[in-house]
């Protein structure tokens, strides 16, 4: 897995590439950790992401965003595989934040 982060002023977008397992939540994490103090805004971009599991769902969508309360974060371009995924997820889990996705990202 690849990431890359994005920065410019207030705003971050962190874009991995590949497969998203919990392997991976560490990686992410440590991505978001490195985001410098001003930024507030984070958008995750989805867009090169091949397959995601249910713990990488529940990161990006979970009520406490996994940046913690300083951060507003959203997640763009998700795929059909992860898609899939997250209909299937908040048809069973209620309390994942959906509201996160990009406008235009809800297909």
């Amino acid at each position: 897995m690849i990431i890359t982060t994005t920065i410019d002023g207030a705003w971050a977008r962190i874009s991995p590439r590949g497969q998203l397992d919990y392997g991976a939540l560490k990686a992410l994490s440590t991505a978001a950790a490195a985001l410098p103090p001003d930024v507030t805004d984070v958008v995750w971009d989805m867009e090169e992401t091949t397959f995601m599991d249910v713990t990488t769902l529940r990161f990006l969508f979970d009520p406490a965003p996994a940046l913690g309360p300083l951060f507003r974060t959203r997640v763009s371009g998700l795929g059909p595989q992860p898609m899939r995924l997250l209909r299937l997820a908040t048809g069973l889990d209620h309390s994942l934040d959906v509201t996160r996705l990009m406008p235009g990202d809800c297909g």
